[in-house]
């Protein structure tokens, strides 16, 4: 059998055409090029509008067998020269240089120019791209956020703010997520670029292939003519690596409690509706079993449309959880401290409150698919936490009925108080 052997410049015309043209994303194209079809791309494959308008574009190529290979992967070197035609990305203030001594010479102008727009930082690198290797998710997403960053300096802000956030997506959770690669994966998530797979997996080691890259040529080129705070995903995120609460963006009608409610005699000054003053630090408790923190709070609308819904969403709630009287649910990340034994049901007696309660986590699919932190996994087999310094998610209820006590009101030791009512 005879082996077909592919130059650097083959390789490169398969995957970007064999033409190279200059137009940016969305330009025209012949009408005879509308209708392409690959024996392995039926309509019903899920990427197959975005691979015949890549094609279209002259980014992607089929091969001669009448095949487009969709799940074959995508080398750094390729996608590097697919970043660098689009003309469309401004190039970034501060230019570096393609130093890598690892690039095939029919790659370096491409990857000369994604360098140029900012997609790829040498500075990260040691010298060496690894050309030749798959593109990983991860390294994907890193590629792709730094652009963004080019194109509106509020991307660039909102890579910053999402440092301490809470991601939605199993390797989070697991701890398995780098932290090189954390902020980028949040920024993807939350602009809609990328997602995580059936497997609540961002898959951030897992290769880059060729159907994925057409959908994310058209994705990048909308998310990029996107201002930052029209994701309420985004927002969300940064929201919550700012503060470690959402509240502001699902439920706005919580404000501090009025000032005008409070007695004269009483000092006011000590009052916050701003949830950084208290996060990761000691709170006064009602019982004396554990000392106790709140690392994160998320609050989700259960009734709201899918489009409208919390990104956090598919990760705490199923979608036949109702909920009664018009109730948010709201989800805690405790760190507790145990003095000297607890069980559940003391834990749950920690806070006198509906919305902070942490007696007991979830128990919905979605919560277990994507391995967020459980109390079940901290209880011996009497209810009792066999571990001193648990740290879980708990499940409580915002109301807004104000016979159900829907203040939220947390003490720190030294007479901080935040202190939260809908109005």
């Amino acid at each position: 059998m005879k082996k077909m052997i592919l130059t650097g410049v083959t390789a490169l015309a398969l995957l970007t055409g064999g033409v190279i043209g200059s137009g940016s994303i969305g330009s025209s194209v012949e009408a005879a090029q509308a209708t392409l079809k690959f024996k392995d791309v039926p309509s019903t494959h899920w990427a197959a509008a975005a691979i015949n308008s890549a094609v279209e574009q002259g980014f992607l190529q089929g091969y001669a067998d009448g095949t487009f290979k969709p799940g074959s992967p995508v080398t750094k070197a390729e996608m590097a020269s697919i970043l660098g035609r689009l003309t469309d990305q401004p190039n970034a203030a501060i230019q570096e240089t393609n130093n890598f001594t690892d690039v095939p010479e029919w790659a370096k102008s491409g990857v000369s120019a994604a360098i140029a727009k900012g997609f790829i930082s040498p500075a990260n690198y040691n010298g060496k791209l690894d050309a030749k290797a798959s593109l990983t998710r991860g390294e994907m997403a890193t590629w792709l956020a730094q652009g963004l960053s080019v194109v509106d300096s509020d991307y660039k802000q909102a890579l910053s703010d999402v440092t301490n956030t809470v991601i939605p997506a199993k390797e989070y959770f697991t701890g398995k997520l780098a932290s090189n690669q954390k902020n980028a994966v949040a920024v993807a998530l939350g602009t809609g670029l990328m997602s995580v797979a059936s497997d609540k997996n961002f898959g951030t080691d897992r290769t880059t292939t060729r159907a994925e890259v057409a959908v994310l040529i058209a994705r990048y080129a909308s998310v990029a003519k996107t201002k930052p705070a029209d994701f309420q995903g985004l927002n969300e995120l940064r929201a919550v690596g700012l503060t470690g609460t959402n509240l502001s963006i699902i439920a706005p009608r919580y404000q501090v409690f009025p000032e005008s409610r409070y007695p004269e005699s009483y000092d006011y000054s000590r009052v916050t509706g701003d949830f950084t003053k208290i996060r990761n630090k000691e709170l006064v408790t009602v019982t004396n079993y554990a000392t106790a923190k709140i690392k994160n709070w998320i609050v989700i609308n259960p009734y709201v449309k899918e489009s409208e819904r919390s990104i956090y969403y598919p990760a705490f709630v199923d979608e036949k959880d109702i909920l009664l009287r018009g109730a948010y649910y709201s989800f805690t990340e405790y760190d507790l401290n145990i003095k000297n034994s607890m069980n559940r049901l003391q834990a749950g007696s920690l806070f006198n409150s509906p919305t902070i309660n942490p007696l007991t986590s979830p128990n919905s699919k979605a919560f277990g698919e994507y391995a967020v932190p459980h109390i079940n996994d901290l209880l011996g087999s009497k209810g009792i936490f066999n571990v001193k310094n648990p740290v879980y998610w708990g499940e409580g209820l915002l109301h807004f009925d104000k016979t159900l006590g829907p203040e939220v009101h947390l003490t720190l030791k030294d007479g901080t108080t935040y202190y939260v009512v809908p109005n």
